[in-house]
């Protein structure tokens, strides 16, 4: 998809403060530090609108944007980042799950693994909330460029054996190479019914 324009519209914590808008939502989720902020700036041609930083944890809020007058990317709270205290992950989870069940213009969620790393009990989690709510997956497998084509095969292969179930294979993606960019576009035009 071509972007024509991106706009930051709104941080929010709770329903009454999600914009009031008709649009279809994608969601974008991930571990502390996976390369969230930055693969939606990629997706959308821009360097900083989404917020990146090497401090894990930077997003704790849920950051809605604005994408071609006519999808809302959802960023939400990266999530396993220990040096966060219990009460504050807690409270991430929570303003997350209470997204999930009121949002109904949410098509799918982006769900970000470092392809480097074994799936952990965060992500696991993460998943089994989606499913609970019955929300389409789209798993995205960062940081690829750092394997050769080869090994990238072979480490999805092992990664899809551990996932449950999600009807779709994980996207390699690179932020700097832009792996995954053409793909990752079409999964989501197709998760919102948009054929452009």
């Amino acid at each position: 998809m071509k972007v024509s324009s991106s706009e930051f519209i709104k941080s929010a914590v709770k329903p009454d403060g999600f914009p009031d808008l008709e649009f279809p939502e994608i969601a974008f989720v991930g571990r502390s530090n996976v390369g969230k902020s930055s693969l939606i700036n990629k997706l959308l041609n821009r360097r900083a609108l989404a917020k990146t930083s090497s401090t894990p944890g930077k997003t704790r809020l849920i950051n809605f944007f604005f994408i071609n007058k006519k999808i809302i990317f959802v960023d939400l709270p990266g999530y396993g980042y220990a040096k966060v205290s219990k009460t504050e992950r807690n409270q991430w989870g929570k303003m997350m799950e209470t997204y999930f069940s009121h949002s109904n213009k949410l098509k799918a969620v982006v769900c970000l693994q470092d392809i480097r790393r074994d799936q952990s009990e965060s992500d696991r989690k993460m998943i089994d909330i989606l499913n609970h709510y019955n929300i389409p997956v789209i798993m995205v497998l960062t940081k690829s460029d750092k394997f050769s084509r080869n090994q990238r095969i072979k480490r999805i292969k092992e990664i899809e054996r551990d996932l449950p179930d999600l009807g779709v294979t994980p996207i390699p993606f690179s932020v700097p190479s832009g792996l995954g960019l053409d793909e990752l576009w079409n999964t989501i035009t197709d998760a919102i019914g948009c054929n452009e």
